[in-house]
């Protein structure tokens, strides 16, 4: 009971406050109807924010989804020795703070100061500004949100990796199947129930905690470069104080995750694999 008031109650007052035009000060709320609405399909940042989620979500999907499994494979078949070394220092950053470790890459990724900026000096190459750089801010930032998030995709996909019949794959080694074909006519499928669930939670969490270094490297610059929907209907709200445009951008996006999971289950959850 006390989970749906703190779920459901947030949800049917966002949707209230999407039909009004109000700045959170004034003791009145303007109905306007789907006037909200209509003024976020006509406005074309509105577009350029779901251009920019879409672009987190591929990168983040490659990055948090694709390579966990890789790194999983190779770790619990390839590798022999040292797996406990390797699942803690690959975990470790999950434990720590998203915005000391936005700072931390703020500084090693600094183009003039930085350390990573001083290697590439002594090679003749120059950083660019890629705080300043439309399509390089937002795979940075996606790098940043990875190093916090990829540990624990990692530890949940290399258990059910780990999961997978060890004779099935050293019958598969006896016969001489080459490892990528191992990896993906064997591992994947049989590990695909736990695959979903980490491209669902990538996809979500993803997003969520992009946000963090969005907030305290470029606030969504430069020019709204970086801002993506979570990030945009925050600055609507609690910058702007347009509280009816950030209902109605909050609700948008709502809608655009529910119909990312339709097209999840539809697509993708048939072919999921599960043991028992």
């Amino acid at each position: 009971m006390v989970f749906a008031i703190f779920m459901f109650w947030p949800l049917i007052r966002t949707i209230y406050l999407s039909f009004f035009s109000w700045n959170m000060i004034k003791p009145t709320k303007d109905f306007v109807g789907f006037g909200n609405y209509i003024a976020l399909f006509k406005d074309p940042l509105t577009y350029k924010v779901l251009k920019n989620t879409f672009a987190y979500i591929f990168i983040l999907l490659i990055l948090n989804c694709a390579a966990p499994y890789i790194l999983s494979f190779i770790l619990s078949v390839v590798i022999k020795r040292g797996k406990g070394f390797y699942k803690s220092v690959i975990f470790l950053p999950s434990v720590i703070s998203l915005v000391v470790g936005s700072i931390l890459y703020l500084w090693i990724l600094n183009p003039v100061s930085g350390p990573l900026a001083i290697v590439s000096k002594f090679f003749g190459i120059t950083m660019p500004v890629w705080s300043k750089r439309d399509g390089l801010v937002i795979v940075v930032l996606s790098i940043i949100t990875t190093w916090k998030v990829f540990g624990y995709n990692f530890i949940v996909v290399l258990a059910g990796v780990s999961g997978v019949s060890k004779e099935v794959i050293e019958a598969a080694k006896l016969d001489n199947v080459p490892m990528y074909k191992i990896f993906l006519d064997i591992v994947l499928p049989m590990s695909s129930a736990t695959g979903v669930y980490i491209f669902i939670m990538t996809i979500v969490q993803g997003l969520q905690y992009v946000f963090t270094p969005i907030k305290v490297i470029t606030q969504g610059g430069p020019d709204n470069a970086s801002s993506n929907a979570i990030y945009n209907a925050y600055q609507e709200a609690f910058v702007l104080y347009r509280t009816g445009n950030a209902s109605a951008f909050a609700i948008l996006t709502m809608l655009f995750f529910i119909i990312l999971l339709i097209l999840e289950f539809k697509f993708v959850e048939k072919g999921v694999y599960y043991e028992n």
